[in-house]
């Protein structure tokens, strides 16, 4: 190939340059090099064929590109590559302008809010203006500059637009120190008008020499970790929140020393989920409000909470709710400050990994008091023979104790189908799930330890995240032993199963396992607790006489029978190995069966609607209507203000 070139410098198009640019930057992370975005994925559209299009084609061996589906899935799927790669590699992703570009919003979104990186190269109108409002423009007359992708703004990062070639030598370096920094990383959001994309101009060559970013880890003050140490030994009942950042950080090994030294208990949230690596006396599970109840009777007792690498959203903390000691005091090591001054924490601002060496060294010989040990040795003794009975698989459910629950041809439960995918769970395997029941039964009941791991998204509780994540996995760990396994609910899988199409093109292993639970049954369980009344969230046909309920007066509601959606049908469709197994030794079987398959596999079990694993028992701040003709909902409006009473401001 001959390139346009003039002295030290490089004639090519703006997609061109962006093209060969990305593929010549690295991340070094503890001494390790590698491409910082090693791949693309994309749909191409009137706004990026003839610009980043022609660029991805010309230097595909520079740049691999995958085709995808949909522009979210393939957000997500970036975003858990980046995750799985602990925040030292991305994927970048292009759209067309309008629809295209828009459709990633909540995936830029999501990577903001876990602080993980995703590199996103939109179309954009034209700069030039000269061809009128054009397909897809906004054509506001108050704001003319603004488009669509302005609607990216609030949810990412870093946003550019570039309007002349030029821009990207400063634009660039900038989308990547934002990339590679973890006090800053989120989605990075690059808009590229159209024509703008095809323009051309003689680019310094060292502009696409290699360089290295340096992911760097913030060394912890001496200072800031003996008053966290302080605090800790002057602590009767301290207890430790471990969050993503710990993982992020590569820390696990490092909390669980901690730990074993210590025996301060360790709790985690869903981000969290596989901080802790071993089991011990100190380790007390989840907490918050998908938690073990257990572990949240040790939070509300706590005089000392220590959160690590964790945003400590309301789910950890049951809306304020949950640390009821009065003398409960925080401390915190995060590498954001933002995160680490919450609840008033006397913080660390650094390094996991750094941080929880040089605590563990400035503690000493520190132990937790022995009746605190008692206490924690004794939740984790009440709550261990709970948990295996809601798994075992191999106790038939008492359906006819719980005459309730509607009929279907399901013989187990969630709980017990997460029993059997935990027996099959080998070291290096990955569990990936994101929104509704899924992940809040995982975050309660999952082992992490031995090498297993949990990709929990719950920042953004994103349904639809979950397939093409696992996709993004598997990229990122392409050991064959290894399996990764999407665990959704059917109410996920109908939202978006497409991706499926892209795992069988490229041949990417992963598995989904779906729970047929019949709708968005968390939710509902949610519509009960404060209304008393569930409504639209089951998969039910309409009943009545009248086919449509938009009709004003029309009979009927959403209270037929659940819809006969054939889930396998539509996976073998979209390219898939399916199996629908329903007994516990059906279930082995077909993850025995399936899970060397060098492609995507659907494992579609029915799961008896509305029996739940027991509850976590605090407090979650979702009000009910304050006025209604029902006498159940005002009921419900007296059991909120209760918890309500129970809000603590710590500061």
């Amino acid at each position: 190939m001959v390139l346009g070139t003039s002295g030290n410098t490089v004639r090519l198009t703006v997609g061109q340059a962006i093209v060969r640019n990305i593929a010549a930057q690295y991340s070094v992370a503890d001494a390790t090099r590698e491409r910082f975005v090693p791949a693309a994925l994309g749909i191409f559209g009137h706004g990026n064929v003839a610009g980043l299009g022609q660029a991805l084609a010309e230097y595909a061996d520079a740049l691999p590109f995958v085709q995808g589906r949909n522009e979210q899935a393939l957000g997500h799927m970036a975003t858990g590559f980046a995750k799985a790669s602990r925040r030292r590699r991305t994927l970048a992703v292009t759209a067309s302008v309008g629809p295209g570009a828009t459709n990633l919003v909540t995936a830029a979104a999501l990577a903001t809010v876990n602080r993980l990186p995703l590199l996103l190269l939109l179309g954009d109108t034209y700069a030039t203006r000269r061809q009128g409002p054009v397909l897809q423009q906004l054509d506001l007359p108050g704001t003319p500059d603004v488009t669509a992708n302005d609607a990216f703004r609030p949810v990412s990062r870093f946003f550019d637009r570039i309007t002349r070639p030029e821009q990207l030598l400063t634009a660039l370096p900038q989308a990547f120190r934002v990339l590679a920094n973890p006090e800053e990383t989120g989605a990075v959001v690059l808009a590229l008008p159209q024509d703008v994309q095809s323009h051309a101009h003689d680019f310094p060559a060292e502009f696409f020499e290699p360089r290295d970013w340096l992911i760097r880890r913030r060394v912890p003050a001496a200072d800031e970790l003996a008053g966290v140490a302080a605090l800790i030994r002057a602590a009767e009942r301290p207890l430790v929140i471990a969050g993503g950042g710990v993982i992020y950080a590569d820390a696990q090994e490092q909390l669980t020393a901690l730990g074993r030294q210590t025996l301060i208990p360790i709790s985690e949230t869903f981000a969290g989920k596989g901080a802790v690596t071993a089991d011990g006396p100190w380790s007390v599970f989840g907490v918050g409000l998908e938690g073990a109840p257990t572990t949240n009777r040790l939070a509300e007792r706590a005089d000392l909470i220590v959160h690590i690498g964790t945003r400590l959203t309301d789910f950890a903390t049951a809306s304020q709710s949950l640390f009821a000691n009065p003398a409960v005091r925080f401390a915190s090591i995060n590498v954001v400050e933002h995160d680490a001054v919450k609840q008033g924490a006397t913080a660390v601002v650094a390094d996991a990994r750094l941080a929880l060496t040089a605590l563990a060294a400035e503690l000493g010989d520190y132990r937790v008091p022995a009746e605190w040990a008692g206490e924690v040795v004794a939740a984790r003794a009440a709550w261990l023979p709970v948990r295996a009975a809601a798994l075992d698989p191999d106790t038939r459910f008492p359906r006819e104790a719980h005459p309730e629950l509607p009929v279907t041809d399901a013989v187990l439960t969630q709980g017990q189908l997460i029993g059997l995918m935990q027996e099959h769970a080998r070291p290096g395997d990955t569990i990936v799930a994101a929104a509704g029941g899924p992940p809040g039964d995982l975050q309660k009941v999952w082992d992490a330890t031995g090498g297993r791991t949990a990709h929990l998204e719950f920042g953004f509780s994103c349904m639809g995240y979950e397939l093409p994540a696992a996709m993004g996995v598997r990229l990122a760990d392409p050991e064959p032993s290894h399996r990764v396994t999407a665990f959704i609910g059917d109410g996920t899988f109908v939202m978006m199963p497409t991706e499926i199409v892209t795992a069988a093109q490229e041949g990417i292993p992963f598995t989904v396992v779906i729970s047929e639970n019949h709708g968005y049954q968390v939710i509902r369980r949610l519509q009960m607790w404060r209304t008393g009344e569930h409504f639209g969230n089951e998969f039910r046909y309409r009943d009545g006489e009248v086919p449509t309920g938009l009709v004003a007066g029309g009979a009927g509601g959403l209270g037929g029978d659940y819809l006969r959606i054939d889930l396998g049908q539509i996976a073998a469709g979209l390219g898939a190995l399916v199996r629908r197994p329903t007994s516990a030794a059906e279930v082995r079987a077909a993850l025995e069966e399936t899970r060397d398959v060098g492609g995507p596999v659907v494992i579609v079990v029915p799961t008896i609607p509305h029996a739940d694993l027991p509850s976590s028992e605090v407090w979650w701040d979702v009000s009910p209507a304050e006025v209604s003709a029902r006498v159940d909902t005002s009921e419900k409006l007296v059991e909120y203000g209760a918890g309500r009473a129970q809000q603590r401001w710590h500061g």
